[in-house]
């Protein structure tokens, strides 16, 4: 919801905005210090093929860079997924309740669309998804941390369904969240280079980096091929120029990232046990969020948060009213939210 509106409706000027899973941290200093550099021309445009970010990226994951296509955020490198493989009546395989583009690109190229709903106690349900993916999908698209639940694959459940993946199926796994991922999480991009699959890992720099208005995003793909396919799927000067200084800045500053990733984790559990303690039933997270049961529909409890000047995330995926997203904030934008909880719980 844009600042404003919350703020015409509630009343209030100091809106906490816990819907998107922004970086209450903002950005590395050290981003600033180079988007006020004489290197950003504005006038000039961007490096089309993003050469200096795809190489920087290389070194990180240590691999070519020509396997690497950096997108306009990485939803930008879903469509252009979406269009480069899937044809009218393909069939993708995703889960529920789901990141709206992993159904929404491969609907617009006219795929049909298989969702897999999460488990009783919010979590993959790995036997159903095995199936799906047995049968042969042209895409299937997996968050892991999951976007909106929370939990992430670990490893003996990742390789289950990279088993079960067969030839002309593309196994694309989205790690938005993965640098939120607890200790010993696994790497899509470490697990998979290996696999024998046809296979992308999405990441971003719009959550733990702190990038979110610059929008850069990537994708690490299993062949030179795939990316040139993939590439010539997208816009042209599709990331700007600020967004790709700002990009490589961030990488340079990987300290900075870790130092506020771990400060989420932290305030995620702390939140979570707050949460569970107000009788809501709190799925695992292993993101900068948390999804929960509002035991009641939850566009309810979200227009009274608003009221308060707390904007949230009431959740509308056909069967899943009754949940709601919050980002961890920063520790006082936290203690307002299960302070209006508490005061709304007890009318």
């Amino acid at each position: 919801m844009n600042i404003a509106v919350a703020r015409t409706l509630s009343g209030r000027q100091d809106i906490v905005r816990l819907a998107s899973n922004e970086n209450p941290d903002g950005c590395s200093p050290t981003v600033m210090k180079a988007l006020a550099s004489p290197s950003f021309e504005p006038w000039r445009y961007a490096d089309p093929a993003c050469t200096a970010l795809r190489a920087a990226l290389g070194e990180k994951a240590a691999i070519d860079p020509g396997l690497i296509v950096v997108g306009n955020g990485s939803e930008e490198m879903i469509a252009a997924i979406s269009r480069a493989v899937l044809s009218p009546g393909a069939y993708v395989v995703t889960t529920v309740p789901s990141f709206g583009l992993h159904e929404i690109e491969p609907l617009a190229v006219g795929a049909k669309v298989a969702k897999i709903p999460m488990t009783a106690e919010m979590g993959f349900d790995l036997p159903a998804l095995e199936t799906a993916i047995a049968a042969q999908p042209k895409i299937v698209f997996i968050s892991s941390p999951w976007n909106p639940v929370g939990p992430g694959l670990d490893h003996a459940a990742l390789q289950r369904l990279i088993a079960a993946v067969r030839p002309g199926t593309l196994f694309v796994l989205d790690e938005a969240y993965f640098e939120f991922s607890d200790p010993g999480a696994p790497d899509g991009i470490e697990v998979l280079r290996d696999s024998g699959i046809d296979y992308v890992v999405l990441r971003t720099f719009s959550k733990a980096y702190g990038l979110a208005a610059l929008r850069v995003g990537y994708a690490l793909c299993s062949t030179i091929e795939l990316a040139a396919v993939i590439a010539a799927a997208k816009t042209p000067f599709n990331v700007n120029g600020a967004a790709q200084i700002a990009a490589i800045a961030a990488l340079a500053d990987e300290g900075w990232m870790r130092a506020s990733a771990s400060r989420a984790r932290a305030e995620r559990e702390r939140v979570a046990a707050a949460l569970a303690g107000l009788g809501f039933r709190v799925a695992p997270s292993q993101t900068n969020f948390l999804f929960f049961d509002c035991n009641g529909d939850s566009g309810r409890l979200a227009a009274s948060l608003l009221g308060q000047g707390i904007i949230v995330k009431a959740w509308r995926e056909s069967g899943y009213e009754r949940y709601m997203r919050v980002t961890i904030g920063s520790p006082a934008d936290n203690d307002r939210l299960i302070a209006a909880l508490q005061g709304l719980a007890g009318q």
